[in-house]
């Protein structure tokens, strides 16, 4: 595949070429083993900054190399291979340009996504993925053997560094879907809602913006609360209405509302999952409203993307993404009767429940 055909910004495509065949299946299976370099080669231009080096003009390597502080000749190597993938062109001068892509590892991108790449591309990932084979054959995560203890736990004591990757990779994340689950959730009829591991208050935020007399509560760890969205904090713009709980959602959930969202953290061990959907139950009390917002692995428009994530949760919690008959049981299970399943965005989809009486 050549630049010029995975380059859709006018801009930058300068260096049109004659379409190439596709490989052959040898050839592509020689990639895809491979495919380790390119996510190796992303982390390294995602930590080096190239994506926030290089602005709107194409630049020479050289002068790459000054921003980024590295040698120009290897640097021109990293940039020739993520060329290959579409992510930064070369031109016919010799200079690198930006993609569609690459502006996407940019940090002040507003659909960033340089804190998932590096989140995805963790040191413990490279000790994990080699493990696979296991986790399949067991059915259980890799990680506690690895590290004697479990995931969250291991990142929390022994890894703050990617602990912190983690909470802004999540917090990219949901800034990104914050607004668009806010449109879609009614809560005209509530006067509280309370966001389950809600990393750090983006969704709550968004609803107390939307219904200027509801008021929000965020339980989260005590870790990820201490970040909390300005708008959320003492003297913040919603602090008036907002309430933060630093907790562990699969030991209690202490918090009263209307409406509990749960997004995106059903995808843990099933006992942790149980655990936490027992907990808001328990909480919320018979009438309750709970809305479960997560990622489907066979309704999604990227199922490379999610089936490796799928993959990764296995090695990482045991977890899973769920397929809609999955969610649909673990819900029912766990004693909710869903009303109604509707899609967020092509991404998300909210399964909107209720507490039995």
């Amino acid at each position: 595949m050549t630049t010029a055909q995975t380059t859709q910004n006018a801009q930058t495509a300068h260096t049109a070429q004659p379409a190439q065949a596709a490989p052959p299946p040898s050839m592509r299976l020689r990639e895809l083993v491979f495919g380790a370099a390119c996510a190796a080669a992303l982390r390294a231009a995602a930590r080096l900054g190239v994506a926030d080096a290089l602005d709107d003009s194409p630049l020479a390597v050289e002068d790459l190399a000054a921003a980024v502080k590295t040698e120009p000749r290897t640097l021109r190597r990293l940039l020739r291979a993520l060329s290959c993938y579409g992510i930064f062109a070369e031109q016919r001068d010799g200079t690198f340009a930006h993609t569609d892509m690459s502006r996407l590892l940019r940090e002040d991108d507003p659909n960033s996504l340089r804190a998932i790449a590096l989140w995805c591309t963790e040191p413990w990932t490279w000790a994990a993925w080699p493990m696979l084979d296991e986790a399949v054959r067991s059915g259980r995560n890799v990680v506690e053997d690895l590290y004697g203890k479990e995931f969250f736990q291991y990142l929390n004591e022994d890894a703050p560094e990617s602990a912190d990757v983690f909470n802004r990779a999540m917090t990219t994340s949901s800034v990104q879907s914050a607004r668009d689950v806010a449109q879609f959730l009614d809560l005209s009829g509530s006067t509280s809602v309370a966001d389950i591991g809600g990393g750090q208050g983006h969704v709550v935020a968004s609803l107390l913006e939307k219904y200027p007399s509801l008021h929000g509560t965020l339980l989260d760890l005590p870790r990820v609360v201490d970040n909390v969205d300005p708008r959320l904090r003492p003297g913040g713009a919603l602090a008036d209405r907002a309430r933060l709980v630093p907790g562990d959602c699969r030991e209690a959930v202490p918090v009263r509302a209307d409406v509990y969202v749960i997004k995106n953290i059903l995808e843990w061990d099933d006992d942790s999952t149980t655990r936490t959907l027992r907990n808001v139950i328990a909480a919320g009390g018979p009438g309750a409203r709970v809305v479960a917002i997560e990622n489907l692995v066979d309704d999604s428009p990227s199922m490379r993307f999610s089936t490796a994530m799928d993959l990764l949760l296995l090695l990482n919690v045991g977890g899973a993404k769920h397929t809609t008959e999955s969610l649909t049981r673990r819900l029912t299970e766990a004693g909710l009767v869903i009303d109604d399943v509707r899609p967020v965005n092509p991404y998300l989809h909210a399964f909107d429940c209720t507490v039995p009486a």
